[in-house]
C-alpha cells in the first residue's frame, strides 16, 4: 500500500519525467550531401482554403506593418496563381514564365482577371506557407511586391509533388475593372 508521501512523490516525478521526455531532440537526418534533410510539409487539399486565408492575414498584416491598404482574395488570380505553380512543377523550375511563353499578365488575362497585375512571387520549397511568406519578406523585390500599396487583390496557390515539395504563387492586382481584360482587343 502506498503512503500518502509516496503518492505525493509519484505525482510530481512522474509529470515532470513524461515532460522532460516530450524535450528530448532527435539529430536530424542528413542528405547525402551532409545536409539536413528537409522536413515534409504534407497539404491536405482540403485546407486549401484554410491556407489561402492564412496567407492572406498573414500578409494583409505585414501590409498594415507597411502602411499599406488590405487586399482581398480573387478569384481569378488565384485560378491564375494555380495554373503556374502547377506549370512550374511540370517544367522543374521556379520561374516566371510559363512553359507556352506567358506572363503572370498573361495568365491573369485568362483567368479572366479584370484588374492589372502588380506583381507575383513564386517559390520552390518544403516549407509551409507562412515560412514561405517568411522567405518572401527577407528580399527586397518579393517583399515589394507583398506590400505594394497599390494592391487590392490577392491570388495564392500552390502545388505540391508526390515528393513533398512545393511549387507556390502569388500574385497582386490592383483591383481596376480597366485593366489588361478590358482593354480593346483584350
Amino acid at each position: 500500500m502506498m503512503t500518502r508521501r509516496q503518492f505525493l512523490a509519484a505525482t510530481v516525478v512522474l509529470p515532470t519525467l513524461s515532460v522532460m521526455a516530450g524535450c528530448v531532440r532527435t539529430a536530424p537526418q542528413l542528405g547525402p550531401d551532409g545536409q539536413p534533410l528537409p522536413l515534409l510539409y504534407r497539404i491536405d487539399p482540403a485546407d486549401t482554403a484554410r491556407i489561402q486565408f492564412r496567407v492572406l492575414d498573414s500578409v494583409n498584416a505585414l501590409r498594415a506593418a507597411a502602411g499599406a491598404p488590405h487586399l482581398a482574395l480573387n478569384a481569378e488570380l488565384n485560378a491564375a496563381a494555380a495554373t503556374h505553380s502547377r506549370d512550374m512543377a511540370v517544367q522543374n523550375r521556379p520561374w516566371h514564365f510559363g512553359s507556352d511563353g506567358s506572363s503572370p499578365i498573361d495568365r491573369a488575362q485568362r483567368a479572366g482577371y479584370r484588374g492589372t497585375v502588380l506583381g507575383e512571387t513564386i517559390s520552390e520549397t518544403y516549407e509551409a506557407e507562412l515560412e514561405t511568406v517568411a522567405a518572401w519578406m527577407t528580399q527586397a523585390d518579393t517583399r515589394d511586391v507583398i506590400t505594394d500599396p497599390r494592391g487590392r487583390d490577392l491570388g495564392i496557390a500552390y502545388h505540391q509533388e508526390d515528393s513533398g515539395k512545393i511549387w507556390w504563387t502569388l500574385l497582386v492586382g490592383d483591383g481596376g475593372s480597366t485593366g489588361p481584360a478590358n482593354a480593346p482587343g483584350g
